[in-house]
């Protein structure tokens, strides 16, 4: 039988990704929900290219526009649009790949349901790790995740099935390009333009998550996933630079015995892998030649260059609500910085000082939601 999937953020790099998942593997799949922001363009061009008979659009100026372009669809919108396509009964799958807070209640809603998830939307663990893994495991739901560094954990840890993950791992270790500073001196950062920080030296990514990868935001954030997907402790996750991007991440086992995972840096692969998993299917894409790739090296990270990673830990110590705030004001920021507003290295000191006027509390969903709302609006105020 098809496997019937929904993809919250279907316009954009992971959702078109797992869409040409679909189109490379006739009969596997069903598509019968997507959900988009506000291209609707691209919305309806992917509807009516799969049949898809219920859509979310963010904006509800956008809705008139879908549902006469999609008069035989069902046109849903906003939040509530994303978690009545993430509840629909006839689901097998839900791929969540929207950016930010608002992925946390889709997610909710569909674990609340027991639909397994297919994870790409990092602030679902970040923000709300705790109560997320807490419902997955009430439910009997599984969170599989989608990004190439939890990917390849995650594929580790299944050559050991037999094994408690608390109690068998002694290191996740996570891989990082390094970003296009990595060989740049501290003090030569105050004057880095938004145009020397997208230049990535491996991936093709959008201008959040390449100044993430810039500023090592990105394993902060992964470490914190890494924390909640795997159970283990902070101390217990260590980033790696590996500027070749080839090992996609690493775990050390309690016997010392270290697993990686190789593969080209084509983002199509996780994302297969979490669609079809348990399985692995032949995807039709560019294999590896370990020939091609004799040089592959590691470093440990500056932490003084890049103070993300020191704020990882200090938000999970914290615990409830600092989590989002760290991420919430790291959006922010990175805004400001695309936007010529603030400089480069002010990034980081919109973070921390957002971080040192947060008094963390529980983390309830409507909680997380106003932390990450109070802490955008204290970045802005400081640049207006």
């Amino acid at each position: 039988m098809k496997k019937r999937i929904v993809i919250l953020g279907s316009t954009g790099s992971i959702g078109t990704q797992a869409l040409d998942v679909v189109t490379r593997m006739p009969g596997r799949f069903e598509v019968i929900g997507l959900a988009a922001n506000n291209n609707a363009s691209l919305l309806l061009e992917q509807a009516n290219k799969f049949n898809v008979p219920t859509v979310s659009i963010g904006g509800e100026q956008q809705v008139a526009e879908v549902r006469t372009a999609l008069s035989n669809a069902r046109v849903l919108c906003g939040v509530e649009g994303m978690c009545e396509l993430a509840s629909l009964p006839e689901a097998d799958l839900i791929i969540v790949a929207v950016a930010g807070a608002i992925g946390i209640a889709p997610t909710h809603a569909a674990l609340k349901c027991g639909k397994d998830i297919a994870l790409a939307s990092k602030e679902v663990l970040v923000a709300a790790g705790e109560p997320t893994m807490r419902l997955a495991r009430e439910q009997g739901a599984a969170i599989l995740p989608i990004d190439s560094e939890h990917s390849a954990i995650f594929q580790c840890l299944e050559a050991a099935p037999d094994l408690s993950f608390g109690r068998s791992i002694e290191r996740i270790l996570l891989t990082a390009s390094g970003g296009p500073f990595r060989r740049t001196p501290v003090e030569a950062l105050a004057d880095v333009t938004p145009e020397q920080a997208l230049k990535h030296p491996t991936w093709n990514m959008g201008g959040l998550v390449t100044i993430n990868s810039a500023t090592l935001m990105n394993k902060a954030l992964e470490s914190i996933e890494a924390k909640w997907l795997f159970d283990v402790a902070m101390d217990d996750v260590e980033v790696v630079i590996h500027p070749q991007s080839i090992v996609h991440s690493m775990v050390r086992f309690t016997d010392g015995s270290t697993l990686a995972q190789l593969g080209l840096p084509d983002m199509r692969l996780p994302i297969q892998y979490a669609m079809v998993y348990p399985e692995r299917v032949n995807s039709g894409l560019p294999r590896m030649e370990l020939a091609a790739y004799s040089n592959l090296t590691f470093e440990a990270p500056d932490e003084a260059k890049f103070p993300s990673l020191g704020m990882a830990k200090r938000a999970v110590e914290a615990g409830g609500t600092m989590p989002a705030v760290m991420n919430a004001a790291n959006e922010a920021a990175v805004a400001l910085f695309l936007d010529n507003r603030i400089s480069y290295l002010d990034i980081a000191r919109r973070i921390e000082h957002t971080m040192e006027s947060h008094t963390p509390s529980e983390p309830s969903l409507a909680a997380i939601l106003d932390a990450d709302d109070w802490a955008r609006r204290l970045v802005n105020e400081r640049s207006a």
